[in-house]
């Protein structure tokens, strides 16, 4: 087999400037895009620090995971245990006479960052905290989450509540995807409940860079962080922040870091995902060349400008051997931008192809013994 290697794309936007680095007081962050998964800023983004209250994503992961599972409804009436009701730190006041229903737990976590919420949560669902908490670090390891453990289910400093922003992030992506039917409740700006009415402090919200989520997080060992996420002409960013010295630090910093995102980076789209990139030849087959497609559509977050310099080919050893199925991985596409890295999307057969008969064989075998004799009789290098 010999490896071809096809030039099939040449990118020749015009965009005047180059994303420009970005310094950020925050002693841990992560920035992403949420549609291609590029990493835009990262800075300690696997350091295993504390979480504080952006800890209570990972309650939430259980508890939208036990809904969706059928193992609790919405509408399911929790009790409240005198631990609940005694919490220190944050609270939805719940009182042990109330029975909450799932729907109102969600949004005294989400909205009003209840420490009294979560452990309802985490009694109803595993008897007890640490019970709970033991079970939120063994799905973490499931999920991937390398860089956390936890020690309850509120965030409340402990020694062994720990997380990274990698990990933050991953489960801030999980709560628009997986549970997305969910988000909503996230860009809530208040709740009440027991006749009080608490505002959401997350203060994307009520910024002007379209912030629809996700928590905030502070002790004095964390300091000031927040996961956050916001939309901007279709683009939604993610991100977390941590240790910043104050409120109004957390306030500047993730509305200059969603701004910086949104300006200096964009989203290219090289190929519709069922338009053929590329031909690559068949041995053997019905047919003498296959279509390439990516199945989806092949998208890019570069910095504005830099999509000018992008290059594409197309790397596939061939001729491929027939029979190819539909949807069948036969080739990898390749978009490289000098100083930001290639992009590798497989590439995948658009049709079958089915095995040549006789005559084909013969063809092909004629044209291979004639090509070996007149390399034995001219030479090849």
């Amino acid at each position: 087999m010999i490896l071809r290697i096809l030039a099939v794309l040449a990118i020749s936007f015009a965009w005047p400037a180059s994303a420009q680095t970005l310094d950020t007081a925050a002693t841990a962050a992560l920035v992403i895009d949420y549609d291609t998964g590029a990493v835009l800023l990262e800075k300690n983004a696997d350091e295993p620090i504390p979480p504080a209250s952006m800890s209570k994503l990972m309650t939430l992961n259980m508890l939208f995971e036990a809904i969706q599972d059928g193992r609790v409804a919405m509408e399911d009436r929790f009790p409240v245990s005198t631990k609940a009701h005694g919490y220190p730190g944050s609270t939805m006041f719940l009182e042990t006479r109330h029975s909450p229903t799932v729907r109102d737990l969600i949004r005294g976590i989400v909205v009003l960052s209840g420490n009294d919420a979560c452990i309802v949560v985490a009694e109803q669902l595993a008897g007890s905290e640490d019970a709970f908490a033991y079970q939120m670090t063994e799905r973490a390891r499931e999920l991937g989450m390398t860089g956390s453990t936890f020690a309850n289910a509120t965030g409340w400093p402990a020694e062994t509540q720990r997380m990274s922003a990698r990990d933050l992030v991953f489960l801030a992506t999980r709560m628009l995807g997986e549970f997305g039917e969910y988000y909503s409740f996230f860009a809530e700006r208040e709740f009440t409940w027991n006749d009080i009415t608490q505002p959401n402090r997350n203060p994307l919200l009520y910024g002007s860079i379209a912030g629809d989520g996700l928590k905030t997080g502070h002790t004095e060992e964390a300091g000031y962080g927040l996961v956050g996420s916001a939309v901007r002409d279709g683009r939604r960013i993610v991100f977390m922040i941590t240790g910043l010295q104050s409120d109004a630090d957390r306030t500047s910093e993730s509305e200059r870091i969603a701004a910086w995102a949104f300006r200096e980076f964009e989203n290219v789209t090289f190929f519709d995902g069922e338009m053929p990139v590329a031909q690559a030849d068949v041995w053997l087959g019905d047919e003498k060349q296959v279509a390439l497609v990516a199945g989806e559509d092949i998208v890019a977050t570069l910095p504005r400008g830099r999509a000018a310099e992008a290059t594409a080919r197309v790397v596939y050893d061939g001729p491929i051997s027939a029979p190819i199925a539909a949807g069948e991985h036969i080739a990898n596409l390749l978009i490289e931008t000098p100083g930001v890295g290639t992009m590798t999307i497989p590439l995948l057969a658009q049709n079958d192809v089915a095995e040549g008969g006789a005559m084909t064989r013969i063809i092909s075998s004629t044209g291979l013994l004639a090509s070996r004799t007149f390399a034995n009789l001219f030479g090849s290098d």
